[in-house]
């Protein structure tokens, strides 16, 4: 696995190291998958802001100081786990906290969605952050920990013509309570932080189908792709994201799910008590179908 090259490094703020060293022990180490760009990039800055030693795990290197960087693709398995391997060697064979902000997106019917589109969405959402845990578990199980996977309100209320993305998220979220079950033991806690829309460059990767791949959908997809992205970038920004995470990494007990801001807390309720066909109208009205 070949490391990329960091960038030149500050001299250490003492203001965020000095409580580290008043307590005789090595920097808490986080691994980040996704650093470079938009939410992950917003935590690595909070997190090394706090004393934390911070690795990114990406295809493109985090250009911030004092950033370890190694180059993966997530929807490689053995990529993957070759770099959190070398990410905790550098640590000293130990990790206290995981992050998994790696995503993909696309706006297409599921009647004419290609199987190499669904599935690759899904080796980066899901599969990718299997492969993640399975592979830092056993960095952290002696001295317990942190993994933080970033899902989405996506999960919870279905995206009109991103079908795939919201299955994935959804799929992530049961992860995370199983794996908490089978990780408590061990002092590891798991985390879902659930975004709603967020202003990052995210919305413009998103991969949306053309009007002859949409065929009698096309019109519909275009009017759902608009509103998604519309919602995203009059959203959250990602520094708010971040901050969430930032506090299920730091957190002594976080919640198993954790909304994003006070109005997905409160649509997060909303969803447990609205009848299924209430919530279908209002996705519908939302997403202009």
């Amino acid at each position: 696995m070949e490391k990329i090259e960091r960038t030149a490094e500050l001299p250490p703020r003492e203001d965020v190291f000095e409580e580290t060293a008043r307590e005789g022990t090595r920097q808490k180490s986080v691994v980040i998958v996704g650093a470079s760009s938009g939410i992950g990039y917003e935590t690595a800055l909070r997190l090394l802001g706090k004393g934390y030693s911070v690795s990114n795990i990406s295809r493109t290197p985090c250009n911030l100081d004092r950033i370890r960087n190694y180059r993966a693709d997530v929807s490689a398995g053995e990529s993957l786990a070759k770099a959190i391997g070398e990410a905790a060697a550098a640590e000293g064979g130990e990790l206290y906290a995981f992050v998994y902000c790696a995503g993909f997106s696309m706006a297409a019917p599921v009647e004419h969605a290609e199987e190499k589109d669904y599935r690759y969405l899904f080796d980066v959402n899901y599969f990718g952050a299997v492969r993640a845990v399975q592979c830092a578990v056993p960095f952290m199980k002696e001295r317990g920990g942190r993994i933080v996977l970033v899902s989405s309100m996506g999960g919870l209320f279905p995206v009109a013509f991103d079908s795939f993305y919201s299955s994935s998220k959804a799929a992530v979220d049961m992860l995370v309570k199983s794996a908490a079950l089978e990780l408590e033991p061990y002092g590891i806690r798991v985390c879902s932080v659930q975004p709603g829309g967020t202003s990052t460059a995210f919305t413009f990767k998103r991969k949306i189908y053309g009007d002859a791949e949409n065929g009698e959908y096309a019109e519909k997809v275009k009017l759902a792709a608009a509103a998604l992205a519309d919602m995203e970038q009059g959203g959250m920004s990602a520094g708010e994201v971040a901050r969430s995470v930032t506090e299920a990494v730091c957190g002594k007990n976080p919640p198993l799910l954790l909304q994003c801001g006070g109005w997905n807390k409160f649509c997060a309720v909303a969803k447990r008590i609205l009848p299924d066909k209430a919530a279908q109208y209002i996705n519908k009205k939302v997403y202009k179908q």
